[in-house]
């Protein structure tokens, strides 16, 4: 938003500098940059005063004007009618910039001669500056312009240009940065409230208004100026419009134009001669109806979009545009204004959907008050009186069909100083209250005082002025205390109290480490509903139905119980993905089961189900694509638990809906926390799963106990490690895991790993043989071979005692 400086100041007077009153609007929330309308136009283009004008020789149409521009005198050729001795004008010199008359194109302007006699310069009109179109004769100055001044600097206007936040709508408008400006340098502007000779005969028997929907049309006021002529606008008004970045059209537009920039209030002009019926009807559109706007272009309407329109046609888009059919023009003699308040939200939708934003459709979009609506109308009329003739129609045509009252806020004083944090100190809200235009008045509700509000002097009833739409809450008035008083004279107090430690529960924190590595692992993340049927849960634990609670209200008997287990979502899930994914496909879950417990309560642990099937890896023309089996899965888990600075163990498990052989029981010490294997076929054939599915499903309830919150950390070994093989031959009942317990009981190994099984000819029918890498490092000295076979001894010895294990020959 661009406001002159010349402007402002007829609302508030005052010599602070420019940049000063900058820097206070900046500090108060609303940023603002100093400019010079015209600071980088114009070059080589100065004041000049005509000193004598003559008949050009060879042209009756031409005439000689020699200028003085304060470094000399030059003679130029022009065709102007109006130059006369003693006139102030725009002089340009050679190498100017300037607009072409004739293709409105930017030139150089060079020397020229013109019927015999050389023209070294040009008399400019407001076209050739690019001020407007008038091209008709030059521009004249007023007899106090200084001559040789630059014209940028002369013609330059002190520009305040606004970057508005979406709440400050009240400061689309000067007497609204006046208002601003004024509280915050504790001057009030001088507002007065506008008003009109009426010397007609009463409006009400020249139109009627009809609002048939109040919700987006709360109040309608009218105008009527009678006997007006159309044409330009005095210099002043063109002059401050295009300072504002508006383009001057005639008297009438440019007034409606001039009022809404100074009160911020957009208002709409009809040729009333064009109004047959005298009847005005706001209605939303019908479906299908259309109208010609004043850019010529025929638009479609739908029933969420404003009209105003006569019994018989539509004349115009509430709040956006015109309609071609009422429009203002040179031949028109009486105009109705209007001055309108309309829903924000319904204009916002119609200059979206019509694609029209402009000035006025910006301004019913953050919301106008109903009260500003007549007073925009009487400055608008007042003008119009002035600058076009004619006269005005007794009274203002208003209809308002609901009444309003003004918005009040109740605000405590000691709440101020609790929610700014001062203590001790206190500003003068009332004051500031002054400041602002606003009005109060003391408040007391009895009973109140237990919320903190104090007692009857404490609490004051605010009445914000009517341009302030955004103060609806008593936060909003003590934001508006500390911006007037100044942010910058909050004092910076230290804490009174330590900052309170926040403990993170240590669950959520699991569960957002394991999606992160889980996503890193190629894994997607399936969040189901926590209803299942008691038939998925039979289906996923081969027939064994489980003990679940049921929902007294079920949506449908596919949501009948709590779920148990993550499983059928997971299932079913895979078994419909694999439609669409024919490579590997990895699922998991994180979320809570529903188990039941005695005297009715139940116990709802954290869980993590996850399965993986298809091919392990992408298809490569180098290699085969191998498919996922039970020790990928065994993987994933020992990995994950690890990650968490925990050692997994595995047993032997008997789980219901897993292949026999292929699942295992996973322990962190001596505690069950989940379950690891294959689906087994007849689970799989019931989910219509048709290829191997490898699942483990871990309680984190249960895991987050043995997790490690603390790393510690050893320095490298810097001694060489010995590997050696150790091939058993042992009985078929004895298990891994009691084999690398007891090894790894020894201080010199430091790794046991598995890496072959063999049951067969080459061993006794009810023997298997174990291979093992082992790895021996010493954390004081280098090993010698006498050192590791002296343990691989004692291995083997212990090995035999607790097992019957011998050394594979």
């Amino acid at each position: 938003m661009k406001i002159p400086l010349k402007w402002l100041k007829e609302y508030l007077p005052t010599d602070m500098p420019p940049a000063e009153l900058a820097e206070r609007m900046t500090m108060a929330g609303t940023e603002v940059t100093v400019l010079n309308s015209h600071k980088d136009k114009w070059p080589n283009v100065y004041v000049g005063q005509i000193m004598e004008v003559n008949r050009h020789p060879n042209a009756d149409r031409l005439v000689l004007v020699k200028v003085d521009w304060g470094q000399g005198q030059e003679t130029v050729v022009t065709g102007a009618p109006n130059c006369k001795a003693g006139d102030k004008v725009v002089f340009a010199r050679t190498g100017a910039v300037l607009i072409d008359g004739h293709n409105g194109k930017e030139m150089v302007l060079k020397p020229a001669v013109l019927r015999g006699v050389e023209s070294c310069g040009m008399v400019c009109s407001e076209r050739e500056l690019g001020l407007s179109d008038e091209h008709e004769g030059i521009l004249i100055l007023p007899a106090d312009a200084p001559v040789g001044m630059l014209a940028s600097e002369y013609l330059g206007e002190i520009i305040l240009d606004l970057e508005l936040t979406p709440n400050r709508g009240d400061l689309m408008c000067v007497t609204g940065v006046a208002r601003e400006l004024g509280a915050l340098i504790d001057h009030l502007p001088s507002i007065s409230t506008p008003d009109f000779k009426a010397t007609g005969k009463d409006i009400k028997d020249k139109i009627n208004i009809e609002i048939k929907n109040t919700k987006l049309c709360t109040r309608y006021t009218a105008s009527l100026i009678e006997g007006i002529k159309i044409g330009e606008s005095p210099d002043w008004i063109k002059e401050r419009l295009i300072a504002c970045g508006m383009r001057p059209i005639n008297n009438v537009v440019d007034a409606t134009n001039y009022v809404m920039l100074e009160f911020g209030q957009p208002l709409h002009s009809f040729d009333y001669d064009q109004i047959k019926s005298k009847h005005i009807i706001v209605r939303p559109a019908a479906e299908g109806e259309v109208l010609t706007t004043l850019d010529g272009v025929e638009r479609k309407l739908s029933p969420d979009m404003l009209l105003i329109t006569e019994p018989d046609k539509i004349i115009a888009l509430a709040g956006v545009m015109g309609g071609e059919n009422t429009e203002v023009t040179e031949k028109t003699t009486s105009v109705l204004l209007e001055s309108a308040t309309f829903d924000k939200h319904s204009i916002r939708r119609t200059a979206k959907a019509l694609k029209l934003q402009s000035e006025a459709s910006a301004r019913f979009e953050k919301g106008l008050s109903f009260e500003l609506a007549p007073i925009a109308l009487k400055r608008a009329t007042q003008l119009i009186l002035k600058i076009a003739g004619g006269q005005a129609a007794s009274g203002l045509m208003d209809v308002m069909p609901v009444k309003k009252d003004r918005n009040s806020v109740v605000l405590s004083l000691s709440k101020v100083n609790r929610v700014l944090g001062l203590e001790g100190e206190k500003f003068d809200s009332c004051k500031i209250a002054k400041r602002l235009g606003f009005a109060w008045m003391p408040e007391y509700v009895p009973g109140m005082e237990e919320f903190g509000y104090g007692s009857v002097d404490d609490k004051m009833r605010f009445f914000p002025g009517y341009w302030r739409m955004d103060i609806e809450s008593d936060i909003d008035m003590i934001e508006e205390v500390a911006r007037i008083a100044g942010y910058d004279t909050i004092p910076c107090l230290p804490l009174d109290k330590a900052i309170p430690k926040i403990e993170t529960p240590p669950l959520p924190g699991m569960k957002r480490f394991l999606r992160q590595i889980l996503s890193g692992y190629g894994f997607q993340e399936l969040i189901s509903y926590s209803f299942t049927s008691r038939e998925m849960l039979s289906r996923v634990f081969s027939g064994a139905e489980p003990e679940c609670l049921a929902i007294s209200n079920p949506m449908s008997s596919e949501q009948e119980v709590m779920r148990t287990s993550l499983r059928p979502a997971l299932y079913a899930s895979l078994a419909a993905n694999r439609r669409f994914e024919k490579n590997g496909l990895r699922l998991y879950e994180l979320g809570r089961v529903y188990l039941p417990k005695e005297n009715n309560k139940q116990d709802e642990p954290e869980m993590l189900c996850a399965l993986i099937a298809g091919s392990a890896s992408e298809a490569w023309w180098q290699r085969n694509t191998a498919g996922f089996d039970f020790f990928d899965a065994k993987g994933i888990v020992e990995s994950l638990v690890s990650r968490l600075g925990i050692a997994a163990d595995f047993a032997v498990s008997d789980e219901p809906g897993l292949t026999p052989g292929y699942q295992a029981s996973i322990l962190v010490g001596d505690m069950p926390v989940g379950v690891l294997g294959q689906l087994s076929p007849q689970t799989a054939d019931k989910f219509g799963i048709t290829e191997p599915v490898y699942m483990f499903e871990i309680n984190l309830s249960k895991l987050i106990t043995r997790a490690t919150v603390r790393r510690k950390f050893t320095q490298i070994n810097r001694f060489p490690s010995v590997e050696r093989d150790l091939a058993l031959v042992l009985d078929r009942s004895i298990t891994n895991r009691q084999i690398t317990d007891i090894i790894s009981e020894f201080d010199l190994v430091k790794n046991v790993e598995l890496f072959d099984m063999y049951q067969g000819k080459q061993v006794a029918g009810d023997k298997k043989s174990l291979a093992y890498h082992l790895l021996f490092q010493s954390d004081t000295h280098t090993l010698k071979d006498a050192d590791v076979d002296s343990v691989m001894n004692q291995i083997l010895k212990r090995l035999n005692t607790e097992t019957g294990a011998v050394l594979r020959s």
